[in-house]
């Protein structure tokens, strides 16, 4: 019989399996599940050189899966004004600190304000960073991530003035006498986003160190990088190869190639299963539509706060097909982000057409980035055709004061519809979106379950967790070797703070993690 590199006993283990079922201690050798049952049966594997680790009674969870985030730009955050969550005054005097520091023309770029959150919902200006930052262009991007705020300068710099036009996809928002305000929604920001400052190699490599101790600190031992560094394109696989090779890189990470650079990942193919299964590259990710805060998600009729304005198309319909057929020909996964319910029902067509020409491809998992707002005959088309509902639950809790101010309450059945895509058919990889929000999953898994608006949505406990773990590894084609605790898998959990699957609902969003182990080693907290 083979004996433990380790074992963890004492715990309450809950091992996401088909039946659900609950465990006392594991037993793990060469990085993966040798056993796990009960404490009185893992002595058996136990040698003398076998190393100990006693759980304490802790809850035990299988390594957490974020299925959505933008794993550099994690990183890079920290070096830059994080304005999550502030009052708009405390982020002007942050800017403000930047600038005394700043050259004259050096860039200061920050992100996450939300005007929703400041009260009144009235969008900011440049005159506004132009006081406190008159001759160094400023960048400071939305919570959401599809608009921006910039200064004066940085418009000078960007050509953009009262004559640019509107690009397809983007908004320049203008004040009575025709001026840009400041505001660039999606497309609209490109050419502000082409003269930021490239971050060179080194600041990439602590970026990619900052967001791994990030993600080990929250439980989440594998990942979905939508597209990966600021470029998105093959450069980023062989960039995380290489850190993968000189053990900066521990962490799994499914890459998603920007779909303007796909053509690049087409010549190189897909790629799974690296370093041990703790890397792939075989998905594109394509964008329909922008975001409900900035008004760019693309609605089927005009936003209730904006009658005239249904939002930013990316794509014709003949556009995104192409896109997609050539995705699943060249063997790639297509992730297409779409919010408004018209982009919803775009990609949904979109699939539907590419999977009757390649009936072969019947295990495609075709995924939909959040997958916010849906018309009621939209959604048992997801379970039908097979597409994967890749969703935020924390967007629900930080949206839902302004959800119902843009779409009107008679398009709210179809906000964040996530039991009935369940009972659909459906499964749903829950993610953050981070850094458009806190990577912590637990306020996730709280607002899954404790929904206090149409809370007809919300789901249980037992899926909420599923979301971030078994859900999550199949929404990568890695459901056989991660999600959940079974003989053979990875050795990746975490041990928390409470029983989150029995504390009161409440109590859900302040767990915290105690260790993180992954391939058997404590790789965050301790024991």
């Amino acid at each position: 019989m083979a004996k433990a590199d380790g074992v963890f006993t004492n715990g309450r283990i809950y091992t996401v399996d088909p039946s659900f079922s609950v465990a006392e201690a594991i037993a793990v050798k060469g990085g993966r599940l040798l056993w796990i049952g009960t404490n009185e049966q893992v002595g058996k594997y136990i040698a003398p050189e076998t190393r100990r680790f006693d759980l304490g009674g802790r809850t035990v969870v299988p390594g957490l899966v974020e299925s959505h985030l933008h794993f550099l730009a994690l990183g890079i955050l920290l070096t830059q004004i994080d304005a999550a969550g502030k009052a708009k005054g405390d982020v002007l005097r942050e800017i403000r600190t930047a600038y005394v520091s700043k050259r004259k023309g050096e860039w200061i770029v920050g992100r996450g304000w939300n005007e929703v959150a400041w009260g009144g919902g009235t969008a900011p200006t440049r005159r506004e960073l132009d006081e406190v930052a008159p001759d160094c262009p400023v960048c400071m991007i939305r919570a959401c991530g599809h608009t921006i705020w910039v200064n004066s300068a940085a418009l000078a710099l960007a050509g953009i003035g009262r004559d640019t036009p509107d690009p397809v996809g983007g908004e320049i928002y203008r004040d009575e006498e025709g001026e840009p305000t400041g505001i660039l929604v999606d497309t609209a920001g490109d050419r502000v986003c082409a003269l930021l400052p490239e971050p060179g190699e080194r600041e990439l490599r602590n970026a990619a160190a900052a967001a791994q101790g990030k993600l080990f600190s929250c439980g989440i031992t594998s990942a979905h990088d939508m597209a990966g560094t600021s470029s998105g394109g093959v450069e980023s696989t062989k960039f995380y190869k290489d850190l993968y090779r000189d053990g900066t890189l521990r962490v799994g990470l499914c890459s998603y190639i920007a779909g303007e650079r796909a053509g690049e990942a087409y010549h190189t193919g897909p790629e799974a299963g690296l370093f041990g299964g703790r890397f792939s590259m075989r998905g594109v990710k394509f964008f329909t539509d922008g975001s409900l805060g900035a008004r760019s998600a693309w609605m089927s009729e005009g936003y209730a706060d904006r009658p005239d304005h249904r939002g930013n198309a990316r794509y014709s319909d003949d556009e995104l097909y192409k896109l997609v057929l050539d995705a699943r020909r060249n063997g790639f996964q297509p992730a297409t982000h779409a919010i408004g319910d018209a982009a919803n029902r775009q990609a949904l067509d979109v699939y539907e057409r590419v999977l009757r020409e390649l009936p072969e491809a019947r295990d495609h998992r075709f995924r939909i980035e959040h997958a916010q707002i849906l018309q009621p005959s939209e959604v048992a088309r997801f379970g039908a055709l097979g597409v994967i509902p890749s969703m935020q639950f924390i967007h629900c809790e930080s949206d839902k004061n302004m959800t119902e101010d843009r779409i009107g309450a008679a398009r709210l059945w179809g906000a964040f519809a996530w039991r009935s895509l369940l009972e659909g058919g459906s499964i749903i990889p829950g993610g953050s979106d981070a850094p458009v929000e806190s990577v912590n999953p637990f306020p996730g898994i709280h607002a899954a379950v404790a929904r206090d608006w149409c809370p007809e949505e919300k789901i249980s406990r037992a899926d909420a967790l599923r979301a971030f773990t078994i859900w999550g590894a199949r929404a990568g084609f890695e459901e056989h070797g991660k999600g959940s605790l079974e003989v053979g898998k990875l050795a990746d959990f975490a041990a928390i703070d409470r029983d989150i699957m029995n504390c009161p609902a409440e109590e859900i969003k302040d767990a915290r993690v105690v260790a993180t182990v992954l391939g058997g080693d404590i790789v965050y907290g301790g024991l």
